[in-house]
């Protein structure tokens, strides 16, 4: 029966009903509705490995909501970055409650971002757990969803420039409290698709938005290496960057793939792929070059390449019937070009789904044995808006290959922040018996899962409980032979034949 249920949901055409479900794979709405915690594995942590490591915290899907309190805001617009977290901590408005609600309301949020409290609360955290990290990764999507929305909501007749100067305020004063609680640390951002002065999924290329942006990103960079990191992020918002010592001849390539996505255009509406064929040759460029150096690359964007299960199950696409999933990107040339340099590629970091996720991104070719692939960590969300529990990552590194080793995942008690008490949720290698986060492990964890399509394996059940950071996932599993298709077939194609198996 339940392998009935699972190809139905692809099958939408015949069973409409089942895959309603799928709206809440990535959603994480029946989820938040449920208020089921997972037992989760709190254990503390196993001593480290005789090999010395380098620790470092992977944070993504801030979405901040400056909103929260909205009888603040004329302080904030008016007041300089440094005072907003006295005003953002004062007591909070009496009518604070309503005030949100009806914005919320106006804007057809779908739940609720990260408050301030709750963003003092993970900085806090963050200091406890992640103190001795000697680098940190920001994957994106720093400001709250509908931002554009709730700020013309409230004040109707500010100016574009208005607007763009309270985005650009919003967006230093996450990096600069990110920043203070880990001093010292570089810290490399990458633009996700709500972080824009023009709206979600808008944005211009060679823009003075992201020139100025550009400016606080990379203040904290080498002096030897800042400017050519500031004038490529004025171009597109991507740059390159040494990973700290004493990691050994690597590099981060940071992207901007709002461009690469499928919703995206310029500010003014309208489609031009020019930026992102420039930032794919700019890509390659550095790939290229870090071949012929021998240099090992880490590359970080936000919007993942593959397939949007989501919103595959949401269109109610029949895959087996002929149609074509959704894809997160508009084409498949950046996936392409990460699996072809899949021997300089030690990493690739990308976030978007606000969950815990890992893919392989590998070649199809007529020797498959001959390419590694890509090992891809997606990381989870401080947001709670899905139901999921906010969470950040702490990440062990082999300085000598720049291999990602372990990581472990911390979450906090409650959605808000409140009193909420932050803890391990899972250890990779506790969980998984993996020795790093490799592309060979990744390859093995994938084969297992795929031989398990009833989810019945320790490893498939620890992937499952973890998926949705400290709430269980139940729907999950009614399309798990589904969702494990996506973590290795990057490809429409290779997707459509991995579902529907070619009939006996």
């Amino acid at each position: 029966m339940k392998r009935n249920l699972e190809a139905c949901i692809l099958r939408a055409a015949v069973c409409p009903h089942i895959a309603l479900l799928g709206l809440f794979l990535f959603t994480g709405a029946a989820l938040a509705q449920s208020g089921q915690p997972v037992a989760t594995n709190h254990a503390t942590h196993k001593a480290p490995p005789a090999q010395a490591t380098i620790p470092a915290l992977l944070v993504s899907d801030i979405h901040f909501e400056p909103f929260f309190d909205s009888a603040k805001l004329p302080q904030l617009i008016a007041a300089p970055v440094s005072e907003w977290k006295t005003i953002l901590a004062s007591a909070p408005s009496p009518d604070r409650q309503q005030r949100f609600e009806s914005l919320q309301q106006a804007c057809r949020a779908r739940g609720e971002d990260t408050s301030f409290p709750l963003f003092a609360s993970s900085l806090q955290a963050i200091r406890k757990s992640a103190a001795g990290v000697k680098f940190a990764t920001l994957s994106g999507d720093i400001l709250s969803h509908s931002f554009q929305c709730k700020f013309n909501t409230l004040v109707p007749n500010a100016s574009p420039d208005a607007y763009k100067a309270f985005v650009e305020k919003t967006l230093s004063f996450v990096m600069g409290q990110l920043k203070d609680a880990i001093p010292s640390v570089p810290i490399y951002v990458a633009l996700g698709n709500n972080d824009s002065d023009c709206g979600d999924y808008r944005l211009d290329a060679h823009s003075e938005f992201l020139s100025e942006t550009g400016i606080d990103v990379t203040s904290d960079f080498p002096a030897s290496e800042r400017d050519s990191a500031r004038s490529d992020f004025s171009a597109g918002g991507y740059y390159s960057v040494s990973l700290p010592a004493p990691i050994q001849n690597a590099r981060l390539l940071v992207l901007d793939d709002i461009f690469m996505s499928k919703n995206y255009a310029t500010c003014a509406g309208k489609p031009d792929p020019s930026a992102a064929d420039a930032q794919l040759a700019w890509l390659r460029q550095q790939l290229d070059e870090a071949r012929a150096g021998k240099q090992k690359i880490w590359v970080m964007g936000h919007i993942p390449p593959g397939v949007d299960l989501y919103a595959t199950a949401r269109r109610l696409t029949d895959i087996c019937g002929g149609q074509s999933p959704a894809m997160f990107l508009s084409s498949e040339k950046m996936a392409d070009l990460l699996a072809e340099f899949d021997d300089v590629i030690e990493l690739a970091i990308f976030a978007h789904t606000h969950m815990d996720e890992l893919r392989l991104l590998k070649q199809e070719t007529k020797s498959p044995a001959a390419r590694k692939g890509v090992a891809v960590k997606m990381v989870s969300s401080i947001s709670p808006i899905n139901g999921n529990h906010p969470s950040f990552t702490l990440a062990q590194v082999n300085p000598s290959t720049a291999e990602l080793l372990d990581y472990r995942v911390f979450a906090a008690s409650n959605l808000t922040g409140v009193d909420a008490d932050w803890k391990e949720e899972y250890d990779f290698e506790r969980s998984f018996h993996k020795p790093g986060f490799t592309s060979s492990s990744i390859a093995e964890l994938i084969a297992g899962f795929k031989a398990d399509p009833e989810d019945k394996t320790p490893a498939s059940q620890n992937y499952i409980q973890n998926f949705s950071v400290e709430y269980a996932s139940p729907l999950l599993s009614l399309a798990w032979p589904q969702y494990v298709c996506t973590l290795t077939n990057y490809t429409q194609q290779a997707f459509k034949a991995c579902v529907c198996p070619a009939a006996p």
